[in-house]
């Protein structure tokens, strides 16, 4: 198969699909690359190395897109992209459809094969190509989410693990998950007062028995959202609903009852976010003040530190772009019903349930799509 990687043109993002490692295996393996010039260049993987992986480099994004039978990406298509996509061309990337109603529409028209990153599953119901992108987001959330407690960024000049005589700041996380886990990991060891709100039982007595009385644990109901945010200095959503919209677990009302310099940082922001006042940010403009609060809501979160991400990710997505180089997308896809679960789009069809459903679209079963 011809396997193509353009050069992300999303703002301030330095990730790359293949990395040389990931490409030189899929040589290997006998299958021909073509990188768009510069595509790794930001996170220090320069032209010569990928040839020196057995990659072709080609000046233009559209010439990648015009030689591909497969496109690998990390961030999902922008519009130009988008139009440079053609009927049966599978593209592999992340896509969070469910929050995007006009990307989607844009992909059915296009007739492409969709695969989504963040909706293929594993054996135990996990989300593998999603969970080393939550790992950097939750470590990072307590990073930024520091940064911006500091009266110069408008917060309210706190630092989050205080000093002898002075307490700790309270950090809230809403969701046990992959990404609210690592953020209550990096909080508690910058010795901050953690507390994890869940509504799963079972995550929270695993957190318990993990991290022990250095973590607080509660069970997501309202009145236990309400209380805990309204005290917090760093409030973090981390809620993840495979596939679909996050669920809007603070009001603006809510908001509004936080100490003013107080911080949110919206990890869900990529699903539409958890918070009603978060909007999507970037990199070079990644804070706003809302009733307020600062609020840090960037939808890349992890590629502010693009070299552990890119890598991270791949270790991760290799697996998959072998199996579905090796033998064919459809073959694949019906081989796999863990891969088959990231089919968000087959040739015009909308083919995942939740996307469907938050939405309204019309939903083909996957199953069906690949014998049509």
């Amino acid at each position: 198969m011809l396997i193509g990687v353009p050069k992300e043109v999303k703002s301030h993002e330095y990730r790359v699909g293949l990395v040389p490692g990931s490409v030189r295996e899929l040589v290997h393996h006998g299958h021909k690359v073509v990188v768009e010039t510069g595509a790794g260049a930001g996170i220090g993987f320069d032209d010569r190395i990928y040839e020196a992986a057995g990659a072709e480099i080609l000046t233009r994004g559209a010439d990648v897109f015009a030689a591909a039978e497969m496109i690998v990406k990390v961030k999902e298509p922008q519009p130009d992209e988008v139009r440079a996509l053609r009927e049966d061309q599978v593209l592999f990337t992340y896509l969070h459809l469910a929050a995007d109603r006009k990307l989607t529409e844009a992909l059915l028209r296009s007739g492409a094969v969709a695969i989504a990153y963040e909706t293929v599953t594993d054996r135990v119901g996990g989300l593998p190509l999603l969970a080393p992108m939550s790992e950097v987001a939750g470590r990072m959330s307590v990073q930024v989410g520091a940064h911006c407690l500091e009266k110069e960024q408008g917060g309210l000049g706190i630092l989050l693990g205080g000093v002898p005589g002075v307490a700790a700041a309270k950090v809230v996380i809403l969701g046990g998950g992959v990404s609210g886990t690592n953020a209550a990991r990096m909080a508690m060891g910058l010795e901050a007062h953690v507390t994890v709100i869940d509504r799963s039982l079972p995550r929270l007595y695993e957190l318990d028995m993990q991290f022990g009385s250095q973590l607080h644990t509660l069970f997501s109901t309202v009145e236990n959202i309400e209380r805990e945010v309204v005290g917090a200095d760093l409030l973090i959503g981390a809620v993840l609903v495979p596939g679909a919209a996050a669920p809007k677990l603070v009001s603006r009302a809510l908001v509004r009852t936080m100490k003013a310099g107080s911080v949110i940082v919206d990890i869900s922001i990529d699903q539409g976010g958890c918070i009603e006042t978060s909007r999507p940010t970037t990199h070079a403009d990644p804070t706003y003040i809302e009733e307020g609060v600062v609020h840090y809501c960037v939808t890349n979160m992890p590629g502010a530190v693009a070299r552990t991400s890119a890598v991270a990710l791949n270790n991760a997505t290799l697996p998959f772009v072998l199996a579905i180089a090796d033998r064919g997308w459809r073959r694949a896809l019906s081989d796999d019903p863990h891969l088959r679960n990231g089919l968000n789009a087959c040739r015009g069809q909308l083919t995942h349930a939740a996307v469907a459903h938050d939405l309204g679209l019309p939903l083909t079963a996957a199953e069906r799509a690949l014998t049509s």
